[in-house]
Parts: C-alpha cells; sequence; structure tokens
C-alpha cells in the first residue's frame, strides 16, 4: 500500500470512529458498572433459559429424537440468547473504541 493509501485509511478510521461517537454516545447514558448489570442480567438470563431448556430436553426424552416442537422451543431460546450475546459484544466494543463516555462509579453496598 502506498502512503496515499495509508493516509486514506488512518483518516477513514478517524472518521468512523468521530463519527460513531458523535451518533452513539448522545443515545446512552454515561456508562458505569451498576448500569451495565441489567444488561449483563439479562445475556445471563437468557443462557440459562437455553441451557435449561436443552437439559429438560435431554432429560425428556432420554436417547429419542426431540420432536419438532421441542426443537423448535430450543432454536428459539437459542436465537435470543445469540442475539443478546450480540448485543452485549457491540456494547464492549462501542465501549473499547470509545463511542461511549464511562463513569466511575458504583452504588455503596449498604453495610
Amino acid at each position: 500500500m502506498g502512503m496515499d493509501t495509508n493516509r486514506l485509511l488512518l483518516e477513514l478510521e478517524q472518521t468512523i470512529r468521530t463519527l460513531n461517537r458523535e451518533i452513539i454516545n448522545p443515545e446512552i447514558p454515561s456508562l458505569t458498572l451498576d448500569g451495565l448489570c441489567p444488561v449483563m442480567c439479562m445475556v445471563a438470563t437468557t443462557r440459562a433459559a437455553y441451557l435449561n431448556e436443552l437439559f429438560h430436553t435431554a432429560t425428556e426424552v432420554g436417547r429419542n429424537m426431540p420432536s419438532t416442537e421441542q426443537v423448535t422451543k430450543l432454536r428459539a431460546l437459542r436465537e435470543t440468547y445469540e442475539e443478546m450475546v450480540s448485543g452485549a459484544q457491540a456494547l464492549e466494543t462501542a465501549i473499547q473504541r470509545g463511542y461511549l463516555d464511562v463513569s466511575e462509579g458504583r452504588k455503596k453496598q449498604a453495610s
């Protein structure tokens, strides 16, 4: 790659970073660990539901094949879980790239 190409790519990266911050940051309040907990809880809840259904189905069918209905239910739970993971990863990427403001702070725990 020539110098002109490298310079263009660097400027493009900076423009993308600036645009993402200008567009995303106003939409989401400054993040704290406490503020992120509901998102992480939602991901964990969907993971638990998916895994619970997997074990429930396995127990129910034993060595037999699961029914179409069981597979459909498991697929829906997996898709929900994967969508939540994808969203959490997008949030993590936005934090890493500086698109969102991050505040220090946790709520003080009662003694």
